[in-house]
């Protein structure tokens, strides 16, 4: 048996350049674990800091690592006694990655292709595989080679991202994969299952294992009469993904297509996998169905006319075990030195905020690169979870002053984004950095202000008689 593993369970969004307000393309999950905090810090990794000699803490693959990384930014937990779980980042050749989203198997692939207890996981995946890649298609091949070489111990979703191409990549069982090439008008909303579902093998715009097609045909499969479904073929079409996986994707793709809405039922199985939104998608779209609690249906935790048990059938996007949030963006309309940003939030994101930081740096500011698994409300770790319990605890009385917050918030990063983007190649990232960051903490600590003033005053311990 595997030793000190942490599961994990996540949502992710992607969308193609054409797909989006501003022509970049965009690739974003909530990095989500247990009930128990897990402080995250967001870092820089520098070439010389990277390991050459890599061995994963919980399955021990050794992996010998080229000689030559890149920069990248990073998303480890503060306590890397469980490895690295670097999460997400984007590296010097403006190049993204976010590794990765849980998903589903059946027992027919297990049978025929074990997972390889030996292997790597999400623990590893970004460490041993964005400092070297160029390109979101060579991103899939290094990591479809890896996944081939070492093997795997669990399924997961891989996102990688560039100027032009947003990939896909999900591993089947212990030594297979495949992915593909989402369209640049398109949208994707993945959670934790099987999510790619027809698959052309002779396309350009997939990639997967060598033997994937001969593999499937000849152990018997494909369940469908015509064409290749990896969902239906792979995947686990579960109870629980009615209750769990699919309602998340549903709720992502009715705000960003509403008509689906009618076509679809919210347990649905066969969600579609590539999307089309009817307007172009926003970084604020994204955050927002991020932060999602099934608002505007009956399924909404902090709902007020539904039933218990309606409240809590359904699985939110937005919950109490997000850890991270990111949101990478690769812009298409500012100079090379500027295009990466690593959206970045920490905690539950019903209260916290994404803050649009420049990667092409060489560090991180305190408040968010030197968390500790000690509580330190100094660090943007900790003052979001102190945010997210509050907000929880009392959210009717709570959520109007977050999202007026919000709302400023983000026009301050606007504000602050556009005219580093003036000034152009020459900008200080570092000090713009350092100004978000700021920006972030500032409006942080006033809005934990206003819910300990607001909440005082409605305390349970108080008299009716004063004197």
């Amino acid at each position: 048996m595997l030793k000190n593993y942490r599961a994990s369970s996540c949502t992710t969004v992607l969308a193609g350049k054409l797909a989006t307000l501003n022509g970049a393309t965009l690739i974003s999950r909530n990095e989500d674990g247990s009930d128990t905090l897990n402080p995250q810090r967001f870092v820089v990794i520098k070439p010389e800091d990277q390991p050459r000699d890599y061995k994963a803490v919980i399955s021990g693959c050794e992996i010998k690592l080229p000689d030559d990384p890149q920069r990248y930014t990073s998303i480890p937990d503060a306590n890397t006694s469980n490895g690295i779980w670097a999460a997400a980042g984007i590296n010097s050749s403006n190049v993204a990655m976010s590794a990765t989203e849980t998903i589903t198997t059946n027992p027919r692939i297990q049978g025929i292709d074990p997972y390889d207890e030996g292997g790597i996981g999400e623990e590893d995946l970004v460490t041993v595989t964005l400092p070297y890649i160029k390109s979101a298609r060579e991103g899939v091949q290094r990591l479809g080679d890896l996944l081939t070489t070492y093997g795997t111990y669990e399924p997961n979703g891989i996102a990688f991202s560039d100027h032009d191409e947003v990939w896909w990549l999900e591993s089947i069982g212990g030594h297979h994969w495949a992915a593909v090439r989402i369209p640049d008008d398109a949208y994707v909303v993945a959670p934790n299952r099987m999510n790619i579902d027809a698959f052309d093998f002779d396309s350009d715009d997939t990639m997967c294992s060598e033997d994937l097609e001969t593999l499937i045909n000849e152990n018997h499969l494909n369940p469908d009469f015509e064409g290749y479904n990896l969902r239906h073929i792979f995947g686990s079409s579960s109870i629980k993904d009615t209750i769990y996986n699919n309602p998340r994707a549903w709720y992502g793709q009715k705000f960003f297509t509403p008509e689906t809405e009618f076509e679809y039922d919210i347990m649905d199985q066969d969600l579609p996998f590539i999307c089309h939104a009817n307007r172009k998608i926003s970084v604020e779209d994204v955050k927002f169905v991020l932060s999602s609690h099934f608002e505007n249906t009956e399924f909404d935790p902090y709902g007020t006319t539904n039933t218990e048990a309606e409240k809590h059938l359904i699985r939110p996007i937005g919950l109490n075990r997000n850890m991270n949030t990111h949101i990478l963006e690769i812009r298409n309309d500012v100079p090379e030195e500027l295009a990466g940003i690593h959206w970045m939030g920490m905690g539950a994101n019903t209260f916290n905020y994404v803050v649009p930081f420049y990667a092409n740096v060489e560090d991180t500011p305190a408040a968010f690169r030197d968390t500790t698994t000690e509580y330190d409300p100094t660090k943007y770790y900790w003052l979001s979870a102190t945010c997210g319990l509050l907000g929880d605890n009392d959210f009717q009385r709570n959520v109007d002053a977050f999202r007026n917050s919000e709302l400023a918030t983000f026009s301050k990063f606007h504000e602050i984004q556009n005219a580093t983007d003036a000034e152009g190649a020459s900008a200080d990232l570092l000090a713009v950095n350092q100004k978000l960051s700021d920006v972030a903490m500032e409006a942080q600590t006033a809005l934990l202000g206003q819910m300990v003033i607001s909440g005082s005053k409605h305390m349970i311990l108080k008299f009716s008689f004063a004197d």
